[in-house]
């Protein structure tokens, strides 16, 4: 009766954790973009870390790293469906992993979303604000949100490939389960490998003839011929 409660209490723990690292992601987003918009100027590259890190403030109607700048509508339209879709998902997540991951997934999706329904030119056509630049990385300019995506998706694929599952179990690799099958568990619950040899070998016949027996055994018993004395008679 007591296992269903500590299941449920795990999950809130990891609703919990998603919904936090979902707000710390929206609120650093949004707050650098309110200092980058009423800070820089607009277009004009600003050095930070020589050419390593510039920032240039940039308003983006397309994806992420400007990626399809006239397909406005249809990317609000995805980022929403994502957020929905983690919602949705949240309360199967026992994974404090899986749920800081999708966490900042979540945040930076809304962060990029936020733009599009409230910035101009419009609602569900937002231009989104961009400002990073790395220029030794990649050419593209993007923000806070599309870094945390980033980061999100590469421990997404860390968490699959080492096999953690939503729940917090861990896949069992077939290796570890035809290691598995060869075991029998005990009553107590543990298990132990059987030789075939061991379940093979015959049981030792007590009433084999001396021949057959070791050599121990056979000179424990006297011979027939040494019960009879020189003449022939049985000894008695």
């Amino acid at each position: 009766m007591s296992r269903p409660a500590s299941r449920a209490k795990v999950s809130v723990r990891a609703i919990a954790a998603l919904a936090f690292a979902a707000v710390v992601v929206v609120a650093f987003d949004q707050v650098a973009k309110a200092l980058v918009v009423a800070n820089l100027p607009y277009g004009t590259p600003v050095p930070v870390l020589g050419g390593a890190l510039q920032f240039l403030y940039v308003r983006n109607p397309g994806a992420a790293f400007s990626f399809a700048v006239n397909m406005t509508w249809v990317f609000s339209i995805i980022s929403a469906a994502v957020v929905v879709a983690i919602i949705i998902y949240s309360r199967r997540i026992r994974s404090m992993w899986w749920a800081v991951v999708l966490g900042m997934l979540l945040g930076g999706a809304l962060g990029n979303l936020i733009d599009r329904l409230f910035r101009e030119p419009g609602f569900g056509r937002g231009h989104v604000v961009d400002f990073i630049s790395t220029p030794w990385m990649m050419p593209a300019i993007y923000n806070v949100a599309d870094s945390f995506i980033c980061i999100s998706m590469v421990v997404f694929v860390l968490l699959v490939i080492l096999g953690v599952n939503l729940d917090g179990s861990r896949t069992v690799s077939a290796k570890r389960a035809a290691q598995a099958d060869t075991t029998e568990p005990l009553d107590g619950g543990a298990a132990f490998s059987v030789p075939a040899t061991d379940a093979a070998a015959p049981a030792t016949d007590a009433a084999a003839p001396a021949a057959d027996l070791p050599e121990p055994e056979r000179a424990s018993r006297p011979a027939q011929h040494d019960r009879r004395d020189a003449l022939g008679h049985d000894a008695t």
